[in-house]
């Protein structure tokens, strides 16, 4: 049995439907599961069971024996969000309970982490476990991934196979539901289909045109291939980058969203709200080596490719994957 948390959210149900195609169906899937708008992001899946999230620790201590892999996927992801004490729960104690279970039953884990944890880039973007202790989030989110990462590596014992996965700015179906956390294509798509037209973020830094922030977006089909080649393969333990290895504009991603919908592109700006803009990410770019040399050739889905494909198969059809 292969265990998946946040198993209704956008990445984990995107996971459950790539191990569906891929025939395994003997799947326990954990989350909240209480909000309607994440409940057709399974629609048409396959798993033998649901258990609430308050309710998988007791359950994997029941069924230990039972379970041959686990994802946690399961967060509170809004970076917006300011209470240290929901993140402390739901991102850091939690995630240690899950840890401590797969430890104990030596049951092997692939855990979400997040770009969030390098801040501004002041040390890079590689994910060399010497810098983790110096890095500097700019949110109550990235704290939280980072905190969980640095308690992961003082562990002194550990499942027989560990990763965690420093998701960088992943876009694809099933993120209907993430509201204003939801990606910029989505947010795009939704913009030109009420008006026609698409306000992007202008930038507020000396230097950097409107438009010309940059980020590492990543389809969300390329995330749940490589957390499925590391579960297959189990190379060295550690943290992971899961990027593309290129950034892009977000005006890039906004003109070839219009391209994608057959129409040219009309893109102003506004100001970067008040709320976030001290802790805007001007720049990421995740360092690929380790996951290359780790034997990961698969190539990236461009954002041509990947913008394209989500517009036209499933934003315009309004569909989930």
């Amino acid at each position: 049995m292969i265990v998946v948390t946040g198993a209704a959210g956008f990445i984990g149900s995107c996971l459950v439907r790539r191990l569906n195609d891929d025939g395994v169906v003997n799947l326990l899937l954990s989350d909240d599961f209480s909000r309607a708008d994440k409940a057709r992001n399974l629609y048409g899946k396959h798993f033998i069971a649901k258990v609430h999230r308050d309710d998988l620790p007791d359950w994997m201590e029941r069924m230990h024996a039972d379970i041959q892999f686990v994802f946690h996927l399961g967060a509170r992801t809004d970076t917006t969000e300011k209470d240290e004490k929901i993140f402390d729960r739901l991102n850091l104690h939690y995630s240690q309970k899950v840890w401590e279970i797969c430890t104990r039953h030596q049951i092997p884990l692939v855990y979400a982490s997040s770009a969030a944890t390098y801040g501004l880039g002041e040390l890079g973007y590689e994910d060399n476990h010497e810098i983790v202790s110096q890095l500097k989030p700019l949110n109550p989110y990235g704290c939280s991934k980072n905190d969980f990462d640095q308690w992961v590596l003082q562990q002194p014992t550990a499942p027989p196979f560990w990763a965690g996965l420093k998701f960088f700015n992943v876009y694809g179906p099933n993120e209907y539901h993430k509201g204003r956390m939801a990606s910029v294509i989505f947010h795009t798509f939704r913009q030109i289909k009420a008006n026609g037209s698409m306000k992007l973020f202008r930038s507020h830094r000396e230097g950097i045109a409107d438009g010309h922030q940059s980020r590492d977006f990543v389809y969300v089909k390329d995330v749940v291939d490589v957390m499925i080649f590391l579960s297959k393969t189990r190379p060295a333990n550690g943290l992971y980058n899961l990027g593309t290895g290129q950034a892009r504009t977000f005006l890039d991603l906004a003109t070839l969203t219009f391209r994608a919908m057959g129409l040219t592109p009309n893109i102003s700006f506004v100001d970067t709200p008040e709320d976030i803009r001290d802790t805007y990410q001007y720049f990421t770019e995740a360092n690929m080596q380790k996951l290359i040399q780790a034997g990961y050739s698969k190539p990236f889905t461009t954002l041509e490719q990947g913008v394209s494909a989500y517009v036209k198969e499933y934003l315009t059809p309004d569909q989930v994957w």
